[in-house]
């Protein structure tokens, strides 16, 4: 029988070998980059906003297999959030990977949750947050680069 631990590390390879929304999206609202210099992650994200809510979101680039999983689990979990939403999300998903003794609302995490093992692994926790970094970075307009250093 399969544990939690055997399925979260399934959906981790999983969306590594085959992520979801990757590649340029045409016509972005907003863009952002991201770079981990300890691991070598870099990454672009794109935004297409519509009146307070994410449209659509993609990413690429290249990095571990943290880095990808996350950026390729953050995009298909905020596709149609408002900006809000995403805010709520990207805190519970940074306490989860960052608090010892605060909960997160694994309600509103899902699939995210999958990254919960990184937290034992504090070298890897900025290859999970970069992406929400980078998310962050585009949400606010900011034109530079983000860096987990």
């Amino acid at each position: 029988m399969l544990d939690i631990t055997d399925l979260y590390q399934d959906i981790i390879v999983d969306h590594n070998r085959s992520p979801r929304n990757f590649g340029k999206l045409e016509n972005a609202t907003r863009v952002a980059e991201g770079y981990n210099p300890l691991c070598g992650d870099r990454l672009t994200i794109y935004l297409n906003l519509n009146s307070g809510n994410i449209k659509d979101v993609r990413f690429e680039g290249s990095g571990c297999a943290i880095s990808v999983a996350s950026a390729s689990l953050m995009t298909e979990h905020l596709q149609g959030k408002t900006i809000e939403e995403a805010e709520t999300i990207f805190e519970n998903f940074h306490t989860l990977l960052t608090k010892d003794h605060v909960q997160a609302n694994m309600a509103v995490l899902g699939k995210l949750a999958a990254l919960s093992g990184v937290k034992e692994y504090p070298v890897r926790v900025k290859c999970a947050t970069l992406c929400w970094h980078t998310l962050r970075s585009a949400l606010e307009g900011k034109e530079t680069a983000v860096s987990t250093e």
